[in-house]
């Protein structure tokens, strides 16, 4: 291949990285500008923070079941290509795609016995 066939991509990396710089600049210049410590307290739904949340300690189930959002979202996300093609990839894709399917079941099982999905009040 030539260098020549990749041109339009370095021109595409270079204007992307042009506009977000002057977007990024416009954006410094237009927007107001007046930080106070009251304004660069941390806050939740506009009131001060207060019990652990003050002392810097916040729960974690919350992003644990994000997490599994993600992992979850991410099997869909391979299980709608892997539909798709399935014809042309035959007996061994189709095996492979339930081999990843049992991976993602057994930790699933596995975050439901360790109480991850568990949320206490």
């Amino acid at each position: 291949m030539a260098a020549m066939e990749f041109l339009p991509v370095l021109f595409m990396i270079v204007g992307v990285v042009l506009v977000t710089g002057a977007t990024l600049f416009v954006s410094s210049l237009l927007r107001p500008s007046n930080p106070y410590p009251e304004k660069n307290m941390p806050y939740e739904c506009g009131m001060d923070a207060a019990g652990e949340a003050a002392a810097g300690r916040f729960r974690v189930p919350f992003f644990i079941l994000a997490i599994l959002l993600v992992v979850f979202d991410v099997e869909t996300m391979f299980l709608f290509p892997w539909a798709v093609v399935l014809k042309d990839i035959g007996l061994v894709g189709f095996v492979e795609m339930f081999v990843f399917i049992l991976l993602l079941l057994v930790g699933f099982a596995y975050a439901w016995l360790k109480g991850a999905l568990e949320w206490e009040a």
